[in-house]
């Protein structure tokens, strides 16, 4: 009830407008999002990087109305890619593409070649794409996009929730080798007859599903901060005699730092998935909804700007 109720609020312009103008949500933000311009995540990316770790970049932005504001986020990733090379932090630095950001509800085919610019971008400079996902009313599109992005750069990731009812299969369809999966739980409001409702069923899904990747030939990208699952996935990896190198473990930054340099230490490929700019609020709501333990370290927030 609670997650549904925190993603209520972030479809409340209401609520969007009271928390992106106070600045103790700007000082949680702070945490979790490395900052406002390019500048600020290629800094954040070159410290990750120094630490051990690989990072996937996420320009903050979904669901744009118009077609300029589309191929305004398009020429951004562009632009980051650019600066990621230039900084010399191209291939360990990738980034991660909504395709509602860059035209999904506007035209299909429009996003889609807006994808097909930042694959080429990031192919330039040595580096790959991830393609995210949303919520179920795309899954089907954004599959589409990324079998056709495939066709000339094999190498861009695909997304899949654990919390959809049809994602095994979807495991099963892209467990082939030189496929590139990230594996997460979701954290879209579904209804009940394409989505599973408890975190119990949630949890016995993302195993399912994590199984059927690490018995393919594909790459697996764990995203979990779980350490029932973190534990499972390690465990998994033996069974299937997988090394270090034919899959890795993804968590968001600023949450479970210590585990994300445990693992790293352990010889695990980390990759951070790293957010920057200034739409924050709908991406910070939905880690909110994933787990709502952190509305604590909201109120603790609060309480600590009076």
């Amino acid at each position: 009830m609670l997650r549904t109720a925190i993603l209520a609020a972030a479809r409340t312009p209401a609520v969007e407008r009271l928390l992106t103008n106070a600045s103790v949500a700007r000082n949680l933000v702070a945490r979790y999002v490395a900052g406002d311009e390019v500048a600020d995540a290629v800094r954040v990316s070159r410290e990750l990087i120094a630490d051990g770790l690989a990072v996937t970049l996420d320009h903050l932005g979904e669901d744009v109305e118009h077609e300029a504001a589309a191929a305004e986020t398009t020429a951004a990733y562009c632009a980051l890619l650019d600066a990621l090379a230039a900084a010399g932090l191209a291939p360990p630095a990738e980034v991660s593409v909504k395709l509602s950001a860059v035209g999904q509800r506007l035209d299909p085919q429009l996003a889609t070649e807006n994808a097909r610019k930042i694959c080429q971008s990031a192919a330039a400079v040595g580096t790959t794409v991830t393609l995210d996902m949303e919520d179920h009313t795309t899954t089907d599109h954004t599959l589409d996009t990324l079998a056709s992005l495939r066709r000339d750069y094999p190498d861009t990731g695909a997304v899949l929730q654990a919390y959809l009812r049809r994602t095994e299969t979807d495991c099963r369809d892209l467990a082939h080798a030189g496929s590139r999966v990230r594996l997460c739980k979701g954290a879209y409001a579904e209804p009940e007859s394409v989505g599973f409702e408890t975190a119990l069923d949630v949890d016995r899904s993302y195993v399912r599903c994590l199984n059927v990747l690490m018995a393919g030939d594909g790459y697996p990208m764990l995203a979990t901060h779980d350490p029932r699952l973190v534990a499972i996935g390690e465990e998994r990896a033996r069974w299937y005699d997988r090394t270090p190198d034919t899959f890795e473990f993804q968590m968001l930054h600023g949450v479970r730092p210590d585990e994300q340099r445990r693992l790293a230490q352990a010889g695990y490929t980390v990759r951070i998935y790293l957010p920057y700019g200034r739409d924050w609020y709908p991406y910070l709501m939905r880690r909110l909804a994933e787990r709502p333990a952190y509305l604590a370290l909201f109120a603790r927030s609060l309480v600590s700007s009076r």
